[in-house]
């Protein structure tokens, strides 16, 4: 069995800051980390792999070369090989051409039984690329992904999120899944012994040269959407903060609403 995961490699969002001129992110100087939507969706996979053995798990992700370090850290939590890729033909990229281009690669690696991705990434919180790329693969997708069995036959049992609860639901191969982590999922710290096994495995680069495919689809030029601006949202007024137990709290409360109320109507 084959299993693919796409992740990325995102700004640390507590460290995000905004041009006041350009109105982009300031990356330098900014920490990147592995989108923790994209590590539960790796920890699935290798934990399947070591369930029903005779499997293999690629990860891959479209980036700059610094989105190597996202890649290593996949590796040491059990990933057997990585795909980085890279070029600045790519830079730019909307949701839909970025998974024209994870389709392109996908298909280079070649047969696969499942495609793993994030639900979202925490920089866009987008949640398209997963299903664009099960469009432009022709596979099924499932989203909200919670929990994942599979059974010697190769048949899925998938727990699903909703407004209302869980969906359970069956499914063949092959498919494309987006996983949302539960509420008690405890992100994985490789050990030492892992993170200097991952520098021996395979680790490959490609190009817009190695991917091949119609080059008027990737980057801005293949982008059906642009980012106009980004911006911080206005600071909020003051807060008062009331410390007292919860009936001489709620006094005081109750004072203040009618206070404002009474200005506002001047």
């Amino acid at each position: 069995m084959k299993l693919i995961a796409c992740i990325k490699q995102v700004p640390d969002t507590t460290e995000v800051k905004v041009d006041p001129k350009t109105h982009t992110l300031i990356r330098d100087g900014v920490p990147s980390i592995l989108n923790p939507y994209d590590q539960f969706a790796i920890e699935e996979c290798v934990r399947i792999r070591d369930q029903i053995g005779d499997c293999s798990v690629s990860v891959l992700t479209m980036g700059p070369p610094q989105a190597r370090s996202a890649l290593m850290r996949c590796l040491a939590l059990g990933a057997d090989e990585a795909i980085l890729i890279s070029d600045k033909a790519f830079a730019g990229s909307d949701t839909w051409a970025t998974a024209y281009t994870l389709s392109l690669a996908i298909k280079k690696i070649g047969f696969f039984d499942i495609v793993f991705c994030g639900q979202q990434a925490i920089d866009g919180d987008t949640a398209q690329v997963g299903p664009e790329l099960a469009q432009q693969l022709g596979i099924p997708q499932v989203t909200y992904v919670e929990k994942i069995e599979i059974d010697n036959k190769n048949k899925l049992t998938i727990n699903k999120q909703t407004e209302d609860g869980y969906q359970i639901l069956e499914a063949k191969l092959p498919l494309l899944l987006t996983l949302l982590p539960p509420t008690s999922f405890q992100p994985e710290h490789p050990p030492m012994s892992s993170i200097l096994k991952a520098k021996r495995k395979p680790f490959n680069i490609w190009d817009v040269e190695t991917l091949g495919g119609d080059k008027s689809r990737f980057g801005l030029d293949g982008s059906f959407t642009q980012v106009i601006k980004t911006y911080t949202p206005p600071k909020r007024g003051e807060c008062e903060l009331i410390e007292d137990n919860p009936k001489e709290a709620a006094k005081k409360l109750s004072k203040i609403l009618c206070k404002n109320e009474a200005l506002t109507k001047r």
